[in-house]
């Protein structure tokens, strides 16, 4: 859920909104008057955002990591073991 708030009010609450961003991973959308609106999320969010865009700039990358999650999703593969993997992938 994303909690809207303004400047005035987020200045009153701050302690508060910081615990809701990092305790119950909220994001907070502050609006300032005549500005576009901040955001406020937890540090670990922004660097899974930033490391997601960075994997997916690549077109190759992004197709490759996109083809991964849809056979993950699937859920069709066995198990592996560590030794098979390694087998597999010629990392022995």
């Amino acid at each position: 859920m994303t909690i809207q708030t303004t400047y005035t009010q987020a200045c009153a609450r701050l302690a508060k909104l910081l615990d809701q961003v990092t305790y119950d991973r909220e994001v907070v959308l502050i609006q300032q008057r005549g500005k576009e609106e901040a955001a406020m999320i937890a540090a670990f969010k922004l660097a899974s955002l930033s490391e997601t865009a960075y994997l997916l700039r690549s077109p190759a990358n992004a197709e490759r990591l996109l083809t991964a999650l849809g056979r993950a999703l699937k859920n069709d593969l066995k198990p592996m073991s560590v030794e098979e993997l390694r087998r597999e992938t010629g990392i022995e």
